[in-house]
């Protein structure tokens, strides 16, 4: 039984809608919630929190001078790689549970992972790392090529080139959004992707489930709908488990939530895409998780960073939960989440907008339907 610490005070990084979650749990464990991040109309955690600072997540000297007057026990947040280099600068100086400022960057500059994979034997796509356009630098690559911001997430800037000038356009794009004006060039590697949900404690892994992903078509391959457990064979199941053990501890994740991303080829072999050293966004670790495995992911995240956490035996799937986002692509869900009907198997329901727009990026979603339910469901046009 762990013994929890009640009347802490917990640091949450960022306050959108994605913290809104690990808001909520932290006030019901009666900690202390300070919560900062740039007052830019959105920050839904403001009034819920005890304290709001409206200070950018980016600002870590600015964050820990606060967090240091404060007293605070623990600092985290869940879904966005944006806030994790300055949570770990903080939960470093004041010798709180985390991970190390070497860690932050494997996990969140896509470049620097690639080298740590290669680095440590994990096969991965053939990739360059460029500031801007220069035909040499992919005169060894074939067509067609993947461009990425190297240091953002939610598929902003992430489009696929088929020649020379799509490159080009390309690469302007992810670097005008890229925080370090750079971007990742890699080999197209064509597949099925899912991500791994994991926890880790003091340098020790689980993994908890695995997600099947559906992906917009090319080229800009935004995530529609997430399904758990995976429907993979258990053959792949385990490869997919050895490789991820194998990027969390290249990147030298030691404490708190992972989100592995991978593509499965159609010839079975397993490709890291990227790792973030936080909680699967898109409500997989918040809703999902927890609806298909009974893990209290939330729960063990915020005792991780109070440094009170057990790390459990194992984690066993106990129902199939999903989640499905409305756009453009997938209008056939309006009537579903519009209707006031209420339908056994959906758990949560949200209609954002009507106006229905094709998915560019994760921003550009409209709405989204949750389920549970003894099997996969299936939502269809």
């Amino acid at each position: 039984m762990i013994k929890r610490l009640y009347n802490k005070k917990i640091a949450i990084l960022g306050a959108s809608y994605l913290q809104l979650p690990l808001v909520q749990k932290a006030k019901e464990n009666g900690l202390e919630v300070h919560c900062f991040a740039w007052d830019d109309g959105r920050a839904v955690c403001k009034d819920i929190a005890d304290c709001f600072y409206d200070i950018s997540v980016l600002e870590k000297e600015l964050i820990l001078t606060e967090c240091e007057k404060i007293g605070i026990h623990g600092i985290l947040t869940i879904a966005t790689d944006i806030c994790i280099p300055t949570i770990s600068y903080v939960a470093n100086h004041l010798k709180l549970s985390g991970n190390s400022i070497e860690c932050s960057l494997l996990t969140t500059n896509k470049s620097l992972m690639r080298k740590c994979f290669e680095e440590n034997g994990i096969e991965s796509p053939k990739s360059v790392t460029v500031s801007e356009f220069k035909p040499e630098d992919f005169q060894s690559f074939t067509y067609p090529v993947i461009i990425k911001p190297s240091d953002r997430s939610g598929s902003l800037g992430v489009i696929k080139a088929s020649s020379l000038e799509e490159c080009k356009k390309a690469i302007e794009n992810a670097v005008s959004v890229s925080f370090s004006k750079t971007c990742v060039v890699e080999e197209f590697v064509a597949g099925k992707e899912v991500s791994v949900e994991t926890v880790s404690f003091k340098g020790k892994h689980r993994i908890i489930t695995i997600t099947d992903k559906e992906i917009t078509a090319e080229p800009y391959f935004v995530e529609l709908a997430h399904h758990q457990p995976s429907a993979f064979s258990e053959e792949i199941k385990n490869k997919i488990n050895e490789i991820s053990y194998a990027i969390l501890n290249a990147t030298k994740v030691e404490n708190g939530a992972s989100h592995i991303e991978l593509m499965i080829t159609e010839d079975e072999k397993v490709y890291p895409i990227e790792i973030g050293s936080r909680m699967g966004g898109d409500f997989i670790g918040s809703d999902l998780v927890p609806l298909s495995t009974g893990f209290d992911y939330m729960q063990a995240v915020l005792d991780i960073a109070l440094d009170q956490y057990i790390l459990p035996e194992s984690i066993q799937s106990t129902a199939f939960s999903g989640v499905y986002f409305l756009s453009k692509e997938t209008e056939f869900l309006l009537p579903f989440i519009s209707s006031n009907k209420e339908e056994k198997d959906i758990v949560k329901k949200e209609l954002l907008s009507d106006h229905l727009q094709p998915a560019h990026s994760s921003n550009d979603r409209s709405g989204y339907l949750i389920y549970k339910s003894d099997h996969k469901i299936k939502v269809t046009g």
